[in-house]
């Protein structure tokens, strides 16, 4: 199956109550914010194999023994080495005002999920706004626009070649180390958000990133 196959929902993507549709490079149409920020966070992720949105419909029946059907938002899968097997994640998106309102039509619709996921060796999870909007999105998308703005190789040697001098460092000491004078420090930032977002330099996006953010080298030379 190729890669634009995988993407091909099996319902079509229309309107709902907090409809906002759109699309996401690389991963398709969106129907909510909510799920258009979950998506941007698995574009970002470099652990992410493929990703198909309403990959699937279940069939299940409900408490008065009537066939119904139910199709999560999407499926995730990851990159996998010989030693790291990640397990496939089927998926819901939902406010959790949503959630509370319609519990009792979503619960059996989640219970038939969780069955197939079991079935198949894949697990099942609902995201939420408290999943999602996170410092991690932040950050995500603070650092989206820097991943195009490749530095030179020199300029990617020396940065970590110091930073891992310094073993550890922030942003603003790492930069006050390359170089003294104020607006050519001001220059190297791109590059340092760009090390940064590629996984290069590490750091723990899961708080605010900042200028004071605990910074290391992931990649030597």
């Amino acid at each position: 199956m190729s890669d634009d196959q995988h993407n091909i929902p099996v319902r079509k993507i229309g309107i709902g109550t907090r409809s906002i549709t759109g699309r996401v490079p690389s991963l398709g149409k969106y129907e909510s914010t909510l799920e258009r920020d979950l998506m941007e966070i698995l574009r970002f992720d470099p652990d992410i194999e493929r990703f198909t949105p309403q990959p699937l419909t279940i069939e299940y029946y409900d408490q008065n023994g009537k066939l119904r059907s139910y199709t999560p938002d999407g499926l995730i899968h990851f990159k996998s080495t010989p030693s790291l097997y990640i397990t496939p994640v089927l998926y819901e998106v939902k406010y959790r005002a949503d959630f509370r309102k319609d519990w009792k039509t979503l619960l059996p619709k989640f219970r038939a999920a969780k069955t197939y996921c079991l079935n198949h060796g894949w697990r099942f999870q609902v995201f939420t706004e408290r999943e999602i909007r996170t410092p991690y999105l932040n950050n995500v998308k603070f650092l989206w626009p820097y991943l195009e703005q490749t530095p030179s190789s020199e300029k990617k040697i020396q940065m970590l070649q110091i930073l891992s001098d310094l073993d550890e460092a922030d942003p603003d000491l790492l930069l006050c180390a390359l170089c003294n004078d104020p607006m050519n420090r001001a220059r190297l930032i791109p590059a340092l958000w760009h090390l940064i977002g590629i996984g290069a330099i590490g750091c723990d996006l899961n708080i605010p990133l900042t200028m004071r953010s605990r910074i290391w080298a992931k990649e030597s030379y």
